[in-house]
């Protein structure tokens, strides 16, 4: 079974056993909903945490998992992360990605130019944007829209984008 990461605890919060979550998943709601299982790897070995609550607090979520009542329970999760199995990923509706689908894809023109590898995703607003690494040249960043991605090819690990003006 793969696991895929969907936030990083960075720190507790408190000390009834909440711990601080920064998210790296589109899906906060359902992720972090109460009675979702989730997974966090100490020392080599693989734990099983149930979500008991958790609410959205600035830039992250609190979350309080099942069985974990103190500070002391939680304060060796800091600085690991919390993973969903592949079986309780969401299912995506049509020309939607996950984050771990799209990096590592080259990036090909619609005339056939190879530009890169993508090497990250940004999430600055309106849509996503694709980072993509230019061997001798600076990154370049493609917004996620569809008049310039045409097609995500998962088989064949290849992006059709279309340049438009502006994009360097």
């Amino acid at each position: 079974m793969e696991f895929y990461n969907v936030g990083k605890i960075v720190n507790t919060h408190g000390i009834r056993g909440e711990v601080r979550v920064m998210p790296t998943t589109d899906f906060i709601d359902e992720r972090f909903a109460p009675d979702q299982t989730l997974y966090i790897e100490i020392n080599g070995e693989r734990l099983e945490l149930t979500i008991e609550k958790s609410r959205q607090h600035k830039a992250f979520m609190l979350v309080k998992f099942v069985g974990y009542d103190n500070i002391n329970d939680v304060e060796k999760f800091r600085n690991h992360e919390l993973m969903v199995s592949s079986e309780d990923q969401e299912p995506l509706e049509d020309g939607q990605y996950y984050y771990h689908q799209i990096i590592g894809l080259t990036a090909k023109t619609t005339d056939g130019e190879e530009l890169g590898k993508i090497k990250e995703i940004l999430s600055p607003g309106a849509n996503d944007v694709w980072v993509v690494a230019r061997p001798g040249k600076k990154d370049l960043l493609l917004p996620v829209i569809d008049d310039v991605v045409k097609d995500v090819d998962l088989d064949n690990g290849v992006v059709l984008v279309e340049m438009m003006e502006g994009l360097e």
